[in-house]
């Protein structure tokens, strides 16, 4: 008699259990269409590689305008038809542009671009708040538009996190122009916050910027080889490809109720093998989720 005890127990238990707690990542798969927003053509850098590896950027142009303007400039002009990979520091960043740093600027740029590194709070409307702790921002949270922002209730800026995309510059006060650009390959370099202007942020393709052999040179992570920098075929903007060619995005909306639900997934995971609830999470690890649209 004590087996049909035990197998009525297990029915009950089983019965009674709360169902398995969803990821982050089923959550977003799960999520209706309503709750997804597109990503503009317009808004879209497509780096192509020689070796056929490619990657997508997704520009920032509401927070910074002077620089993403420069950047479509550049991209329409053809300044980066020779333009390589010539920087990869292992656990920072991966740099691209000018290696010579001799090239003249493309034609129609804004040259001195201004410090667009931080604005008001809420400047770009109201940022649906972040209820997690940050170790870098007193307040963070996420744009309608599908951008996490830190601040401190005064002023807000886009973080250093993995796959974020920076202006190369000089030392201040130069800005960069936009002809040079980085990827966060690695840890988030949140002391970068507010010193340089990100642009952008990389949604597709990522191993294309971050599995490159690392550079040696002047402990930059500099190809000291010229042969050793990888050369790059194009970078066009989406829009300006043929419509059958366009890769198409959407992000996860912020504002809709699912997006909460993911923020708690990541920072309470559960299921089988976590048995610890962190209660907390780094706003670079609550990145807006993106998908590739596939059929349009």
């Amino acid at each position: 008699m004590i087996f049909p005890l035990l197998a009525l127990l297990a029915a009950t238990q089983a019965d009674t259990a709360p169902p398995p707690k969803q990821t982050s990542a089923q959550l977003a798969a799960a999520a209706p269409a309503a709750a997804w927003g597109a990503i503009d053509p317009g808004d879209l850098l497509l780096i192509e590689f020689a070796d056929g590896g490619r990657a997508v950027v997704w520009l920032a142009g509401e927070f910074a305008p002077v620089h993403v303007a420069n950047i479509r400039t550049i991209a329409r002009s053809g300044w980066w038809g020779d333009a390589s990979v010539y920087r990869v520091q292992d656990n920072y960043v991966t740099q691209w542009g000018d290696a010579s740093e001799k090239k003249p600027p493309a034609a129609g740029i804004t040259l001195d671009p201004p410090a667009e590194y931080e604005w008001a709070w809420g400047a770009h409307g109201r940022a649906v708040a972040n209820p997690y702790r940050d170790a870098y921002a007193r307040r963070t949270g996420f744009t309608a538009s599908g951008w996490a922002v830190a601040g401190d209730g005064k002023a807000q800026w886009l973080p250093h996190c993995y796959g974020m995309v920076g202006v190369a510059r000089n030392l201040a006060p130069d800005t960069g122009t936009g002809g040079d650009l980085y990827a966060v390959i690695g840890h988030a370099p949140r002391h970068l916050d507010r010193n340089i202007a990100i642009v952008g942020r990389v949604i597709d393709g990522m191993a294309a910027l971050s599995a490159l052999p690392r550079g040696t040179g002047g402990g930059l992570g500099l190809y000291e080889d010229p042969k050793q920098r990888v050369p790059i075929k194009r970078i066009v903007l989406v829009a300006d490809l043929p419509a059958a060619e366009r890769p198409t995005y959407q992000y996860l909306r912020p504002d809709a109720p699912v997006f909460a639900a993911t923020l708690e997934a990541r920072a309470n995971r559960g299921g089988p093998f976590f048995t610890v609830p962190a209660g907390a999470v780094d706003l670079c690890n609550l990145m807006v989720p993106v998908r590739t649209v596939v059929g349009r």
